[in-house]
């Protein structure tokens, strides 16, 4: 007795061929078709008990068919594919109540293993999806394999509350990942609050997150909410979870688990309804061994793994995301440009340490720089070919003491004994840390010990700055 019945549509025979044989090994009765009005009569007799149907048919598009099925049958499980492997078909796929999207080509066992898994799940009738207002808005970009793992992994998170573990290197996108999660989700009419551990400074962190009371803290005059109030209803994304400090993780997890939190200086507990998104560009679990990042922490957070892979590993996608940029760059007010192929050929076999971040900026120096309309080979040479930086006097310990002399006269002299606002506060770090930490070890010849002391600084705090801020440590005779 068959395992059940399957109703194939796709005008290609040679793909119509494959799944017959394919599906018909593994046990199943298989009606195959080459247009949608069959597949619309099969279906409306009650026929099959799944659907795998491609997009683009002669006659009708699968996705105007598949709301007509779902009413008619709202448990009967669709399999959509496509050769037009963008994210946005994937959302489309999944808007309209598909059980799966596969692109085009696909793995023969994926998809009877999905068959499998499709038939023996409960039926119950799908959620509706909420229907973006933009759908062509969604920064993500690339046709390749990679990539279309993220698509089908983002279509099927969408409207759930899973809490997502985005991991990767930085300038893979993973914030865009984590707007799209929101952005086309069930809690898209909350708010989307980022923040990102690495900026802030770690005696902040937690009135940040939380927020404050009045009196919390020298400078707290006035009761201020955090992010997880500003993100109630929607998602708050916490990129670089790995540089939070062991205090706030442990409140964290306290939301975590009970749902609820309490401010910095506060006493009554806050209940949340807050979906988190997390994202690092470390190893947490070496961190874990390292006793910098809770264990039980990282399986609260980790409940959906999420890796976005480098640019390097996705080089085929490049065609299509340096013609994404450049006609971004263009309705910015920039001169229109286009690429020969001598250049995408260059751009393909660069290693992009800067992964699509550095992609985007080359596309906008690109369009902003050069008049010619079309980028030739020459010019991306010439662009991704480091020169050699001119040699610069090290910086002496005197005249270093002075220019930290300098900016404390500043800071104090604009501040007072009061630390300043936030938001300026951490824009200075930003700007002045990781150059002093530099010229402090360039004008000791990167004698950690001297250049420590030099700052003020104890040592061990000195060696997680430089390994965390990734300074590079020269060091010379003389």
């Amino acid at each position: 007795m068959p395992a059940g019945s399957i109703l194939v549509a796709d005008d290609d025979a040679a793909i119509r061929t494959v799944l017959n044989q394919a599906l018909s090994r593994a046990g199943y009765e298989v009606r195959s078709t080459s247009n949608a009005a069959t597949l619309w009569r099969w279906v409306s007799q009650g026929d099959g008990d799944l659907v795998i149907t491609d997009v683009v048919m002669p006659d009708e598009n699968a996705f105007d068919l598949l709301p007509r099925i779902k009413k008619l049958r709202p448990n009967l499980p669709v399999l959509v594919m496509s050769a037009q492997n963008t994210f946005m078909t994937a959302i489309r796929a999944s808007e309209r109540g598909a059980y799966e999207y596969l692109p085009k080509p696909f793995d023969l066992k994926e998809l009877i293993a999905i068959v499998g898994r499709a038939l023996s799940e409960p039926k119950e009738k799908p959620r509706a999806a909420n229907k973006p207002d933009d759908l062509e808005s969604i920064p993500l970009i690339g046709r390749s394999p990679a990539m279309q793992e993220i698509y089908r992994l983002v279509a099927r998170l969408m409207q759930t509350d899973l809490t997502v573990m985005i991991s990767g290197e930085s300038g893979t996108g993973k914030e865009l990942v984590a707007r799209a999660l929101h952005d086309y989700g069930k809690r898209r009419n909350g708010q989307f609050v980022a923040i990102n551990m690495a900026a802030i400074p770690r005696d902040l962190i937690e009135a940040e997150l939380f927020g404050h009371e009045k009196g919390a803290f020298t400078g707290a005059n006035s009761r201020s909410s955090g992010r997880f109030e500003q993100a109630e209803g929607g998602t708050l994304f916490l990129d670089e979870i790995g540089d939070m400090p062991m205090e706030a993780q442990t409140r964290l997890l306290r939301v975590l688990q009970q749902g609820e939190y309490t401010t910095v200086g506060g006493r009554t507990p806050i209940k949340s309804d807050v979906r988190i998104i997390a994202a690092t560009n470390k190893d947490l679990r070496i961190l874990i061994q390292q006793g910098l990042f809770r264990e039980d922490l990282f399986f609260r957070l980790n409940v959906v793994p999420l890796r976005l892979p480098p640019l390097r590993e996705r080089i085929e996608d490049i065609p299509d995301l340096i013609r994404h940029f450049f006609a971004q760059a263009t309705r910015e007010g920039l001169p229109t440009k286009q690429i020969d192929q001598a250049a995408l050929d260059r751009l393909k076999h660069y290693r992009w340490p800067g992964n699509v971040r550095e992609l985007e900026n080359l596309a906008r120096r690109l369009a902003a720089l050069y008049p010619q309309e079309t980028i030739a080979g020459a010019v991306i040479d010439a662009e991704l070919t480091q020169p050699a930086a001119p040699a610069e006097k090290a910086p002496t310990e005197e005249s270093l003491s002075g220019a930290v002399e300098r900016t404390l006269s500043l800071y104090f002299a604009n501040f007072g004994n009061e630390l300043p606002p936030p938001g300026l506060y951490h824009r200075i770090l930003r700007e002045i840390e990781t150059p002093l930490l530099s010229a402090a070890l360039a004008a000791t010849r990167g004698n950690q010990i001297r250049a420590a002391d030099l700052l003020g600084l104890n040592r061990n705090t000195l060696r997680k700055k430089i390994r965390d801020l990734d300074i590079q440590i020269i060091r010379t005779s003389g």
